[in-house]
């Protein structure tokens, strides 16, 4: 079995002005010299992991990384209550990531996403085909409206006492309603005591999901209510809006993928992207290798995922 690649620390990071008053953190790591890779993290709103970089040889690719949007080290951060979140789309973020290739001179590069990022990578790559020299995605999702209700809504049978205290979290006349409509809402008031809580009460729910897989872990990060509030309002943004996507675009698009080596990973046991969106992906996508990791949940660190990704990232080394 394929195992992680040593941790390693970027060689090159810094900020780039990516406009509306927006400014992106990056960073470089591996071989300067290797095949470009471009990491785009989950969430949305998580930022990125030092984890993620392990998924890459280091001695063959030059593994670039940013955080999204109003999260991680890029600036405003979500966190702030008078932010705007308008300039805070799945498009500017696409445009986010050509204007980051524009400014480290790359032609092409592989693409890799996990979850949300997974969405991120497909949306990109549709827009920008001639960019991407290879993809690969895994926890597969492609944001559409019947996903985010399994999310939110679908998920409650098998966690019924998180699903019930989930709810609660909510005024009582909107419980049986749109519940990423109410917490939206929650974390957009200006009052402390409510936004805070309304994004424990969010996170509550989600590390509920995770956490089924007994080997998943919670990062660090998940402590600190900076980071909590930051991820709930961009997330609730995103699917409050259906990731600013016609529904069943990325599937309506797909041909604009032809010819790009691709592969996705899925895990059989995943609860927060089900199987069923990523079997559906490759009946329409058939040219896309689709590995399904038999014991695995979402996690993309749990050890059968993390050596199935490693497999597929190192296939591509021989990438011209």
């Amino acid at each position: 079995m394929k195992t992680l690649y040593p941790e390693i620390t970027p060689y090159d990071q810094g900020m780039l002005d990516v406009g509306d008053a927006n400014s992106i953190h990056w960073m470089q790591s591996g071989n300067p010299n290797g095949i470009p890779v471009v990491i785009l993290h989950g969430g949305p709103g998580s930022g990125s992991s030092a984890s993620a970089r392990r998924f890459f040889d280091p001695q063959h690719y030059r593994i670039i990384q940013f955080d999204q949007h109003g999260c991680g080290n890029s600036l405003p951060h979500a966190s702030e209550p008078e932010i705007d979140l308008s300039a805070n789309t799945t498009w500017h973020l696409v445009a986010d990531i050509e204007r980051l290739r524009l400014f480290l001179g790359i032609e092409r590069w592989l693409v890799y996403g996990n979850s949300w990022g997974c969405t991120l990578a497909l949306v990109y790559a549709q827009a920008h085909p001639e960019r991407v020299a290879a993809l690969v995605v895994a926890g597969v999702t492609m944001t559409r409206q019947s996903e985010i209700d399994w999310l939110y809504k679908g998920l409650a049978r098998f966690l019924p006492e998180e699903w019930e205290r989930f709810r609660a979290g909510v005024p009582e006349s909107q419980r049986d309603g749109d519940l990423v409509a109410a917490y939206y809402q929650l974390l957009r008031n200006p009052d402390p005591t409510i936004h805070l809580k309304a994004a424990r009460d969010w996170h509550q729910w989600e590390s509920a999901n995770i956490l089924v897989d007994p080997r998943a872990t919670l990062s660090d990060s998940w402590a600190d209510p900076r980071f909590l509030i930051a991820r709930a309002r961009i997330i609730t943004h995103y699917f409050h809006h259906r990731g600013w996507l016609e529904d069943g675009q990325i599937l309506r698009d797909i041909d604009r993928l032809a010819g790009i080596p691709s592969t996705m990973i899925q895990g059989r046991l995943d609860l927060e992207a089900p199987l069923g969106t990523a079997w559906e992906l490759s009946r329409a996508w058939p040219a896309a290798r689709l590995v399904i990791v038999p014991n695995a949940a979402h996690s993309p660190g749990a050890s059968e995922m993390a050596a199935a990704i490693v497999e597929a990232t190192d296939t591509f080394r021989a990438l011209a």
